[in-house]
């Protein structure tokens, strides 16, 4: 069998813990790596963990599950897929953090794997996938180190919850059935919903502003029946530089909670082109807090009426 093994790696201008940190917190990885969909933490003991991850390789949904060992004094994350997702057979490999200076850091990203049945035509396209990942990884994980002072400001997280005298698998089927929202939403246009993998979507659809215009977005969502929906936008407004997402429906004795959160980043260099020459952040933050606020409550509230509508055992 032919196992590939190649080296990526790149300077940062941060302190190495610092980078290591930002690694080893695989929750913020949507948040870091344009890649990356969503993130769960399996397990976890000691300096070992087990993971899940959702992402795009050559723009296509992929998951598996891979185990990590955590060396912080080494500043060393190795980590090995548990489950590869064909066509890949085995892959693994190495974070390494070398520090250059007291505020300047080399990351090297390590990989070794092989294709099903040693097919030349896989391996190809999986070197392909590790090439442009890695890239854009590493690329991402500069880029959010050594801005992190200016996405603290840019960077924000808020949610919204409704009540409903429901059962959570309604609520969550209306949240999951996407592709109908053209019919049940009034904010939405089109709408077009793919599921290949089971529990991995792709949603494109057109939504309506108040003003009338319609603006397009894709996303890819992760769902875990009955209970969440996770997502990732990769085709954003122009005042979006990055947009997460996690509808959750949480049941109890007297009906169910759905919340939906956000996590986004402003585009600085959109601000006064999309609300006026004299627009700042906190102008931006609150256009986009309250435009997606809307929807998502226009979203639950119309959740709430088609789960109360069902007939409760």
């Amino acid at each position: 069998m032919t196992t590939r093994e190649v080296e990526h790696d790149i300077r940062i201008a941060a302190p190495a813990p610092a980078v290591y940190r930002l690694l080893a917190e695989v929750e913020n990885w949507p948040l870091v790596f344009p890649p990356t969909i969503h993130v769960d933490r399996v397990e976890h003991s000691g300096s070992q963990e087990r993971i899940r991850i959702w992402a795009t390789a050559n723009g296509e949904p992929k998951n598996w599950t891979s185990r990590r060992e955590l060396d912080p004094e080494a500043l060393r994350i190795t980590f090995r897929q548990e489950v590869s997702t064909p066509p890949v057979a085995a892959m693994g490999g190495t974070w390494i953090i070398e520090p250059l200076g007291e505020n300047e850091s080399r990351v090297r990203l390590l990989h070794d794997y092989r294709a099903i049945d040693d097919d030349p035509h896989d391996l190809i396209w999986i070197d392909e996938a590790v090439d442009r990942n890695s890239r854009s990884e590493l690329a991402a994980l500069k880029q959010n180190v050594e801005f992190a002072h200016a996405a603290r400001e840019l960077t924000f997280s808020f949610e919204d919850s409704v009540h409903i005298d429901g059962a959570a698998k309604d609520v969550y089927a209306f949240i999951d059935e996407a592709g109908l929202w053209a019919e049940r939403l009034p904010h939405v246009a089109t709408v077009r919903l793919t599921e290949d993998t089971p529990g991995l979507q792709t949603l494109e659809m057109d939504t309506r502003a108040k003003d009338g215009s319609t603006h397009t977005t894709k996303s890819y969502r992760v769902t875990f029946p009955h209970h969440a929906i996770a997502y990732k936008q990769v085709t954003l407004p122009a005042l979006l530089a990055l947009h997460t997402g996690r509808w959750t429906f949480q049941e109890g004795a007297d009906g169910v909670t759905a919340t939906s959160r956000h996590t986004v980043t402003l585009n600085p260099d959109t601000i006064t082109t999309v609300l006026g020459p004299d627009a700042t952040v906190a102008d931006a933050r609150s256009y986009v807090h309250t435009a997606l606020s809307t929807n998502s409550l226009a979203t639950l509230n119309h959740a709430r009426a088609f789960a109360e509508s069902k007939p409760r055992p």
